[in-house]
């Protein structure tokens, strides 16, 4: 009996709006600027984890997850999804020359979430590799590219169709 009026006072509570958030808290809860940052790392920093997660959360990646790899060196990549604002890209190609030697390798940001960034993945082949210089890594490092150019200027390094029986080309 006491079900039916319960159920009736949250249906007027809803059609009032009552559950809703309030207009002038909406506006100010924005997305996290990257939503989850994966890294791969070689087997030797397996006992730095705590300083390394400081180092990215110094640089303002804070949700960090580190895999590492059993044997070798992992793959001296990064990934980008198309929304993660400029600071934090070049912040993320810096933690990835720091604890991964170097970036020699972009994946493109279509295959990844939008808020989304990968160092060091294996987890992609040679069909969607894009090989680049030192060259042009200084230029996605670029302070003055606003966030609409450098993913413009990553997106067009990364377009290019790849044959993956010729040669790798560093653009």
């Amino acid at each position: 009996m006491f079900i039916p009026y319960i159920l009736v006072f949250l249906g007027v509570m809803c059609l009032a709006g009552a559950g809703a958030v309030p207009a002038a808290v909406a506006e100010n809860v924005s997305a996290p600027s990257v939503s989850r940052v994966e890294v791969v790392l070689a087997y030797q920093y397996r006992t730095r984890e705590a300083e390394i997660k400081k180092d990215f959360l110094q640089a303002g990646l804070t949700n960090v997850h580190f895999q590492y790899a059993r044997m070798g060196q992992p793959p001296q990549n990064i990934g980008l999804g198309r929304d993660v604002p400029a600071d934090k890209a070049r912040e993320a190609i810096r933690l990835a020359i720091k604890y991964n030697l170097g970036v020699g390798i972009l994946l493109p940001e279509r295959l990844f979430p939008p808020r989304f960034v990968t160092i060091a993945s294996s987890n992609y082949d040679d069909t969607v590799e894009y090989h680049i210089t030192q060259d042009t890594l200084s230029k996605l490092q670029d302070p003055a590219l606003s966030t609409e150019a450098f993913h413009g200027l990553y997106r067009d390094l990364t377009s290019a169709v790849i044959d993956p029986k010729a040669p790798k080309t560093r653009y």
